[in-house]
């Protein structure tokens, strides 16, 4: 249907030639585009007009950075306050004074994430616009929080709040970091879900679009928060089912119906979910190019064993060490199976997937200890097959935005 798949991070769709310069960035003028707005105190309970650029970068709730103040509170974009990298540009770790957000000195103030939009690269101005408008307006505990953000000539700047644990992604699938135990996926789960739940179920619906295990940030205790918004959309108003578009995300993660049709639902979402809940319980990639066959797309491989208790072992990730309660991995498989059902009206909406895995958390309040809680599972030895080893560009205990080298677009 005229889709294909690439590694770049494109622009949801075509931007007006009159405010586009030569490189795809457009200029500081404010153009014609319309993105829905939702209002601060009803936490996006409402759904007012489009705003024109101009109005969504008068915020009162962000702060205009200059350039030069950014400059200063990275040290001027120096290699060694780099954070990461993507197809937006670069990351780097910079220092505010936590009261007026003017530039402090390393160490002092307050720690921020600065993404630095590179003019050549595959994010374009809309998408940077979509994030300021959504996450200028959308407060929610599981949401990364943007602070300010920087339109000067060609430069767009998006200030953040720095995430110290870094995306799930580098925990899940990098070398190096302490593998995640059962516990701390679930509450990552939970966080993520919660957070889906909240724009799914808002009077003005918003689709995330890109929810995938790099795009889920990690504070100093674990509590996930969903960053990236460049490619969020509003949901179905009136009588409307689904939202037609470009068809835009990430290969692995996209729901079949909407890579086919360009057909957007909240249940688009529940699919990627389903993706990254099958990541947490396997380890391994949604797509794992170092695998050939079948094993290679996760989803492919792993449905076979989500409905049978007795295989489940096979799919769960060795570096658990049997450490996981039997019950409670097999209804997470089972939820997982029920999010990546090929017809998407079949999929749990983000509630009930929010309310089973609260419930598989659950028993550990009456008992972490307890031995029906946590045992190790007896699982043969086998062999796994190759997994991706090569290294992300992040670190994982500083990764404030995820790059978006590892897993390509669909557009």
């Amino acid at each position: 249907m005229g889709n294909c798949l690439d590694s770049s991070a494109k622009v949801d769709a075509a931007q007006s030639s009159k405010s586009t310069s030569a490189s795809g960035i457009s200029k500081t003028t404010p153009s014609s585009l319309s993105i829905p707005s939702y209002s601060e105190k009803s936490n996006a309970s409402s759904l007012p007009t489009p705003r024109s650029e101009g109005e969504i970068l008068s915020s009162p709730n962000l702060k205009p950075f200059t350039f030069n103040e950014l400059k200063n509170a990275t040290r001027n974009f120096r290699p060694d306050s780099l954070l990461g990298e993507g197809g937006f540009g670069y990351v780097y770790k910079g220092w505010i004074d936590e009261h007026t957000f003017t530039a402090s000195k390393p160490g002092s103030g307050m720690v921020v994430a600065v993404k630095r939009l590179k003019p050549e690269g595959f994010q374009g101005h809309k998408e940077w616009l979509t994030e300021v408008n959504y996450l200028g307006q959308l407060y929610h505990p599981n949401l990364v929080k943007l602070i300010g953000y920087c339109l000067e000539g060609e430069n767009r700047l998006l200030v953040y709040e720095f995430m110290p644990k870094g995306s799930l992604e580098n925990h899940l699938f990098r070398r190096g970091p302490q593998p995640l135990s059962w516990s701390v996926r679930m509450k990552v789960a939970i966080g993520a879900a919660r957070g889906l739940s909240f724009l799914h179920n808002a009077k003005s619906q918003v689709i995330y679009r890109d929810f995938k295990a790099s795009n889920i940030l990690l504070d100093a205790e674990f509590n996930s928060k969903l960053s990236d918004f460049g490619l969020a959309k509003a949901g179905p108003t009136g009588d409307r089912t689904h939202v037609s578009t470009q068809v835009m995300g990430t290969q692995g993660y996209a729901a079949p119906e909407y890579v086919a049709t360009g057909r957007l639902t909240a249940k688009s979402d529940v699919y990627s979910f389903g993706v990254v809940l099958l990541e947490l319980l396997s380890g391994r990639r949604a797509v794992d190019k170092t695998i050939t066959g079948m094993e290679q797309n996760l989803v492919d491989w792993a449905k076979p064993y989500l409905s049978d208790k007795r295989r489940l072992f096979r799919i769960m990730d060795t570096k658990l060490e049997g450490q996981y309660p039997q019950k409670g991995a097999f209804t997470a498989a089972t939820l997982a199976l029920q999010c990546l059902n090929s017809e998407a009206k079949a999929r749990p909406p983000m509630t009930e997937v929010l309310a089973t895995l609260e419930q598989i958390e659950a028993p550990k309040t009456a008992g972490r200890n307890s031995h029906s809680e946590h045992h190790r599972v007896q699982t043969p030895v086998r062999k796994s097959p190759a997994r991706n080893r090569s290294p992300l560009n992040l670190t994982p205990t500083a990764s404030p935005l995820p790059a978006h080298r590892q897993s390509p677009r669909v557009h």
